[in-house]
């Protein structure tokens, strides 16, 4: 039996489309017959989550989205069927979120439990609705907006009320006010100008100041040594002065002020000579009287010397009455 030409390349372009439907599934992640592993999660908002979509589990790819429906015609919630690559050991108690992505692929993420209990093939994993990266920003966006709104709200009354006080005498008012601080910016700028003079002036007087300055800055580097030296000298003295036995010294200072204390109290107390010699007014007599008989016999000798020495052979003796007292130029 020949086959015609146009039976050929109606065949050929059936196989052609199937092997392209085919190719076109197998990139979307899809086989043309549903078969592997598969669980399904429902969620409440697809947040655009699409066929072929990858699905992770700590960060590893482990399957993609098959494919999306509503249940039962009720688009309140979306029955997401997830194929896996292999038959992973999934805990019971793991659950599944929708991560979007402004930039990238949106992903379905498996958030894996604890239990020791696997989902078996076909099961329904828990879902939990992850709030979106824009709904999180349009979240954080809103009470700023508000806000914004709040604050002009208050910023159109305040003007409001600005313009119901500023009338025209009080503009007038403040025009004069302000009339008033250029004048007051006039003064300041021609005081500043004087004081500038002044300062010019004084430059001299400044410099001539910073010269003495730095010739006293130069005297103390050169004698730095000296001060060095005298420093030097000064903390030598001063070691020295702390290495001494001052406290004996002290000591030995009032053992010889006991000393003398107890001298000056036997003195004072009419023991031995010093104090008899001191105190003992009959000494002090004798002694006078005999200072006293002392200027009588000498007064008396030279009145009457042939009395006690004559060497005369002829003479008389003198016998007149010895003195009694001494004479007037003795006494004095």
């Amino acid at each position: 039996m020949k086959i015609s030409n146009e039976t050929k390349v109606g065949i050929l372009a059936v196989v052609a489309i199937v092997l392209l439907v085919m190719g076109i599934n197998f990139l979307k992640g899809k086989s043309i017959f549903k078969s592997g592993n598969f669980i399904y999660a429902n969620f409440t908002n697809a947040q655009g989550i699409l066929v072929s979509n990858p699905v992770l589990a700590n960060g590893f790819r482990i399957g993609s989205v098959y494919e999306l429906a509503e249940n039962d015609n009720n688009l309140q919630s979306i029955k997401v069927a997830i194929k896996l690559k292999k038959n992973y050991n999934i805990p019971d108690d793991s659950y599944a979120i929708i991560d979007a992505s402004l930039l990238g692929t949106n992903t379905v993420k498996i958030v894996l439990g604890n239990s020791k209990t696997f989902l078996p093939a076909g099961a329904s994993i828990k879902t939990q609705e992850n709030v979106g990266i824009m709904a999180q920003v349009s979240n954080s966006i809103n009470p700023a907006v508000e806000q914004i709104k709040t604050t002009f709200n208050t910023l159109d009354s305040t003007l409001r009320h600005i313009n119901s006080v500023f009338d025209a005498s009080t503009k007038n008012n403040l025009q004069s006010t302000i009339t008033n601080i250029n004048k007051l910016t006039a003064s300041l700028i021609v005081s500043a100008a004087s004081i500038e003079q002044m300062l010019a002036d004084q430059s001299g007087s400044i410099a001539k100041s910073m010269d003495n300055l730095n010739s006293f800055s130069e005297n103390l580097a050169a004698n730095n040594s000296k001060i060095t030296n005298t420093l030097t000298n000064v903390e030598t003295a001063t070691n020295k002065l702390a290495s001494s036995n001052i406290d004996g010294a002290i000591n030995e200072l009032k053992v010889a002020i006991h000393k003398i204390n107890d001298v000056l109290a036997k003195v004072d107390s009419k023991e031995g000579s010093l104090g008899l010699l001191l105190n003992d007014k009959t000494l002090y007599n004798n002694l006078t009287n005999t200072v006293r008989s002392a200027n009588i016999l000498i007064d008396d000798l030279k009145t009457h010397p042939k009395r006690y020495v004559n060497i005369s052979v002829f003479g008389k003796k003198d016998k007149s009455t010895p003195l009694t007292a001494p004479l007037n130029e003795t006494k004095q």
